[in-house]
């Protein structure tokens, strides 16, 4: 399974968790899904187009997965972009998909330092590295981002952490290719983010 650490458009300013506005989508609002899992399957605008593809519900079951109650781990972003034209030339197929989840410890306090979020996303690499080597289709990208943690004292550690944005991209010459790719990444994805959960736990 292809991995790279992601040098993505970067983050001027922390993320707050829990976010509270999504620019140019004022109804957009933050769901926890820890407290709440019935809104992974109804309230990601992102996915609702692409649900009749098997890649979906994938993604809604790794989603459920990473914020079920006895995970140490919680997402709390998801995007999706549907298939596009590539303009990615080392990946010579006519169409790209896209999309990123955002990772975090449930505990709050160990996104304070930086460390365990390092930890997770050296983790995730290496629960990826021997894991699909056939797959040449797919991308996993991590960064480390900054986060203010809105639920955390600022006199206890304070507020500024980090959390791990899992970006992925998936390409094919049709749609369905595409999305049958995505659904092949999406399972190498939950099968290394189990990994990590049991060693976090």
């Amino acid at each position: 399974m292809n991995t790279c650490e992601y040098d993505g458009a970067p983050f001027t300013e922390p993320r707050s968790h829990p976010w509270l506005t999504t620019v140019g989508h004022p109804e957009w609002q933050y769901y926890d899904l820890t407290a709440a899992p019935e809104h992974i399957r109804t309230a990601l605008e992102d996915l609702r187009p692409w649900r009749r593809y098997a890649s979906m519900e994938g993604m809604y079951r790794l989603l459920e997965q990473v914020n079920r109650a006895d995970c140490s781990l919680e997402s709390n972003d998801c995007e999706f972009t549907g298939p596009q034209p590539n303009d990615t030339a080392a990946f010579p197929k006519k169409l790209r998909c896209s999309g990123r989840v955002m990772v975090l410890f449930r505990q709050l306090e160990r996104n304070i330092p930086s460390a365990g979020i390092e930890r997770l996303k050296d983790g995730l690499h290496r629960a990826l590295y021997s894991r699909d080597p056939g797959f040449l289709w797919g991308m996993i990208g991590t960064t480390i981002v900054p986060v203010r943690y809105l639920a955390l004292a600022a006199s206890a550690g304070g507020t500024l952490g980090t959390q791990l944005m899992i970006s992925f991209w998936a390409w094919g010459d049709t749609e369905g290719e595409t999305m049958d790719n995505l659904g092949r990444l999406v399972a190498n994805l939950t099968f290394a983010l189990e990994a990590l959960e049991a060693l976090e736990a």
